[in-house]
């Protein structure tokens, strides 16, 4: 910020130390923090405002219009005015300025992605894993987890073997900001889980001993990592012949996508994936409406005639 106003890069900088400093924030955070407030001072060098306080709500309207025209995402620019917001909270009750300017004013949507999914067929092709060595039984178990309870990749990661509760069929995870919440675990989850647990020991790799408290370790007998758990799934896919990139959330979202479409049920999907908000969790009604519709297509007899008749017409 050697090129900015003195008042534009001294404030910006201690704001950021006190990020790190005083809230503690991971230096992940605090660099997106530095990035964005970098690209705001940029604009303000460039409007000829020199100091933070001279900056008004017209100004932000502008700097965001200007995001828009150069393709800048409704989601970066969410994340732009929220630390913009953040920034002058804090310049706020440092008395170095009298008003926040990013109040008020919100970023132009952008157009929602539908998450990638498998279809019911895809997804019993991928769990097809024989139980023929210790790894594939750990992975087995490890991938109708995911679909049967819809965990996260670092709630599976994190998950204990006392954390199950084998008369209730529950396991217990935690979530996003350290909540709690109990999951049902389907039968073939329950009867792999019981498969790997009775193998899990002795480890390919020997070793003094293994985490005694991991449901799922590597084969050294360390609490297998989040990035072990996605290569597995990557050599599943291919061994499976299944084509694309199948992740682990793509299984919590075919788990959601599926349990949906079946019930109905927002309120219940939403407490079982863990999101705070419904809205969060209301992208996967798209989903349901986007199968039913092709459902329609190929069987309602007037959407046959309307495609009979179209092809007709069209002549190709």
């Amino acid at each position: 910020m050697s090129l900015l106003p003195d008042q534009l890069a001294t404030q910006s900088q201690q704001f950021l130390q006190h990020l790190a400093n005083e809230r503690g924030l991971s230096k992940h955070t605090v660099s997106n923090y530095a990035r964005d407030l970098a690209v705001l001072a940029a604009f303000c060098t460039d409007q000829g405002i020199t100091a933070w306080s001279k900056l008004q709500t017209h100004h932000l309207r502008q700097f965001v219009a200007r995001g828009h025209r150069q393709g800048l995402s409704g989601k970066s620019q969410q994340r732009g005015l929220s630390a913009t917001r953040t920034f002058y909270h804090y310049l706020l009750r440092e008395n170095f300025v009298k008003h926040n300017p990013a109040l008020g004013i919100i970023a132009p949507k952008s157009q929602q992605k539908l998450p990638d999914t498998l279809d019911t067929d895809q997804v019993a092709q991928l769990l097809n894993v024989p139980d023929n060595d210790w790894y594939a039984r750990r992975d087995r178990a490890m991938l109708e987890l995911f679909y049967s309870s819809g965990l996260r990749l670092t709630e599976l990661v994190m998950s204990n073997i006392t954390d199950i509760s084998w008369d209730d069929g529950l396991i217990k995870v935690t979530g996003k900001g350290n909540k709690q919440r109990l999951l049902p675990v389907g039968t073939m989850a329950l009867d792999a889980l019981k498969v790997w647990l009775a193998e899990r020991e002795p480890l390919p790799v020997k070793q003094v001993t293994a985490d005694q408290q991991a449901l799922f370790i590597s084969e050294r007998g360390n609490r297998i990592s989040g990035r072990n758990v996605q290569a597995r799934l990557r050599y599943w896919t291919r061994q499976q012949g299944l084509s694309g990139n199948v992740h682990p959330h793509m299984l919590r979202h075919s788990f959601a996508s599926h349990l949906l479409e079946s019930s109905g049920n927002l309120r219940a999907v939403q407490e079982l994936l863990g999101h705070t908000d419904i809205s969060t969790t209301q992208i996967y009604t798209h989903l349901n409406f986007q199968h039913l519709a092709e459902v329609y297509d190929k069987a309602h007899p007037r959407a046959q005639r309307k495609t009979r008749v179209t092809d007709k017409q069209g002549g190709n």
